[in-house]
């Protein structure tokens, strides 16, 4: 790619993760090279496997795995995931300075914002290493204004009715 843009996808309602592996499904039928950082994701799901079937062109790394929301941690276990985190945030730099990808997506980096595992100023830190020619893709709720306004392309999913609130929740093949 010529040039690449940052792109956010934000707001209270599904499909966040959904688009940003739509795009990477787009990016690799157009024979780039994709890689998805997953933040606090820690349960099996049906992208895991779909990414490995597209080949070496699509890869997803996750980082602070935990099969626990942030705000249900205790003091302890958040600063042994803020400090793995940040540890693991050198693979994320690694990638961006080494260009080893055409598309990389930063999945659910909102909730390591919100979870106090990394700053707003980390974030723009990694957009700043983000070479000409990458695409870049945060996906996660609430997006902070001073990563809006640095995006070049903000999408927010609006939640209108869900079905949650009739006591379904997520349903493997669907939403995990």
């Amino acid at each position: 790619m010529e040039k690449g843009y940052v792109q956010i996808y934000t707001g209270d309602g599904k499909g966040k993760t959904t688009a940003a592996l739509g795009l990477g499904l787009r990016a690799v039928g157009s024979g780039f090279r994709v890689i998805m950082f997953q933040f606090l994701k820690g349960s099996p799901s049906g992208e895991l496997k779909s990414v490995t079937m597209l080949g070496e062109n699509f890869e997803i790394i996750r980082l602070a795995e935990s099969k626990k929301f942030s705000w249900t941690m205790n003091e302890q276990e958040k600063n042994e995931l803020k400090k793995n985190m940040q540890g693991e945030l050198e693979q994320v730099r690694k990638v961006l300075a080494n260009k080893e990808c055409d598309l990389l997506i930063l999945d659910e980096i909102m909730a390591a914002i919100h979870g106090e595992l990394l700053s707003v100023e980390d974030v723009c830190a990694l957009i700043d290493l983000r070479p000409p020619g990458m695409e870049m893709v945060l996906t996660g709720r609430s997006a902070p204004n001073k990563l809006i306004d640095r995006a070049d392309l903000v999408t927010e999913m609006r939640c209108i009715k869900h079905y949650i609130n009739e006591g379904v929740y997520a349903r493997v093949g669907i939403e995990k």
